[in-house]
């Protein structure tokens, strides 16, 4: 919540205080470790691409090439990195998202903690949509807080881009969706969650970001095909069952999509959409995207293997450009694109990795009789989905609000047995404290009790 209301954690001093705050993580870690004698660790094998990238920024700051300073009026530069400085803090950004993900995988370790942090991120979630939506109707889009005046971009909630905030709320309303569409919410609480996530919905849309539209779109989509019984589930209902259920959910989903252009109308007046199809330029839809695109794959041909350095793009990007260069570039506006003229073949590689895993061992984690965390993994795989296809438009991840929420849903989605309901896992007790239910070494020699 932090890292979202502090601009979206993009300034250096925000970034300095999230480091601070994983180094906390830490510590704490290390304490509960010194407490219960033993430290805990996760093998999810989804940590071991994230590594990977933190090897690759490493390897990037070794002086293997020859000095070099890209024809730009920069020092010579002798690693593999064009801006070693850029990559250096990219390696701290990464280290630290690292640490909260890595965090959520082991200390998510029950039930109770489970439903505390996914009610958390929707609560948030719906005060920030409506600290949003007030926000556009009190200011003209140009200050954030009412207070910080914005030049060359457009606010939306506590970000200064208001892509950024389209995306935020892509990964925020799929929970209470997934949950929906799952049937893991008791029916007296349905309105309520639905409410929810309309509100989240009419902001993401008030926001005019047309990747965010197509990413909510494709969002729903995937929550209709997707969610329901698992394919493994030992209890699949007959062959009829499964396609009314699916019929259910694709009502549902064209009555949410109803219901959003209804309030969107409703809230933001009739010109919302209006307002949302006159941000498209006739002379050039992509918005300069395009080019931007077409730019960065030179930069992919130039440095093929192992990129120009993680985070050095806004500085290899004007050596390239056709253009008078009027504006300074920071990020490729695609995700896909930047990671490979930043980490080469061997980032794209690693990013693949990452998908692959978790997808892969999402859709198996699905596979439980716990309704809840099946909605929970499902609602957490669509806000990821639902980002990735923005990523194709948007450098929303490039945010480390963003960046962290994707994570953390990541991390729900790869939650396994141990935070089902009526889970037998016995929680570890420290040395000086012993459970109700414990039985004495005195007692077990008892003859009776054994």
């Amino acid at each position: 919540m932090l890292t979202t209301l502090a601009y979206g954690t993009v300034h250096y001093w925000a970034l300095g205080a999230f480091a601070l705050s994983a180094a906390g993580i830490v510590c704490f870690w290390c304490a509960d470790g010194l407490v219960l004698r033993s430290v805990q660790l996760s093998r999810n094998a989804l940590q071991w691409p994230l590594l990977g990238l933190i090897g690759l920024g490493l390897i990037q700051l070794l002086p293997l090439r020859a000095p070099d300073n890209a024809g730009l009026p920069l020092p010579l530069a002798r690693t593999l990195s064009l801006d070693p400085s850029s990559t250096r803090l990219f390696l701290v950004q990464m280290c630290a998202l690292l640490i909260y993900f890595v965090a959520t995988l082991i200390f998510t370790d029950t039930p109770r903690r489970l439903r505390t942090i996914v009610r958390t991120i929707m609560i948030f979630g719906f005060l920030l949509a409506m600290f949003g939506l007030t926000q556009s109707f009190t200011s003209d889009g140009t200050r954030v807080y009412w207070i910080r005046q914005l030049t060359q971009s457009t606010a939306f909630g506590p970000f200064i881009n208001r892509h950024h905030f389209a995306g935020y709320m892509e990964l925020t309303i799929a929970l209470p969706l997934g949950l929906l569409l799952s049937g893991a919410i008791e029916s007296y609480k349905r309105p309520v969650y639905a409410f929810v996530a309309m509100m989240m919905g009419v902001a993401l849309i008030l926001t005019n970001s047309r990747g965010g539209l197509i990413s909510l779109a494709a969002e729903i989509l995937f929550l209709v095909v997707v969610a329901g019984p698992g394919l493994r589930d030992v209890q699949r209902p007959a062959r009829a069952q499964r396609i009314r259920s699916a019929l259910l959910r694709a009502c549902f989903a064209f009555g949410l999509i109803v219901v959003l252009i209804g309030g969107t109308i409703a809230i933001g007046g009739s010109g919302a959409f209006t307002r949302l199809l006159g941000t498209v330029n006739a002379n050039d839809p992509t918005t300069g995207r395009a080019h931007f695109w077409s730019v960065t794959l030179d930069v992919i041909k130039a440095y093929p293997i192992v990129g120009s350095g993680l985070g050095s793009f806004s500085v290899i990007y004007p050596r390239y450009d056709s253009l008078n260069g009027l504006y300074r570039l920071e990020q490729a506006h695609n995700d896909y694109l930047q990671v490979l003229a930043d980490g080469g073949i061997v980032g794209g590689i690693l990013g693949l990795a990452f998908l692959v895993i978790l997808f892969g061992k999402g859709f198996a984690r699905r596979e439980t009789d716990d309704k809840f965390r099946r909605g929970v993994a499902t609602g957490a795989l669509a806000g990821c989905f639902a980002v990735l296809i923005h990523s194709f438009f948007d450098f929303t991840l490039h945010t480390t609000a963003n960046a962290l929420l994707f994570l953390i849903l990541a991390a729900l989605a790869m939650q396994d047995g141990r935070v089902d309901q009526g889970s037998k896992r016995r929680r570890r007790r420290t040395s000086n404290t012993e459970p109700e239910s414990s039985v004495t070494p005195a007692a077990l020699a008892d003859p009776k009790i054994a």
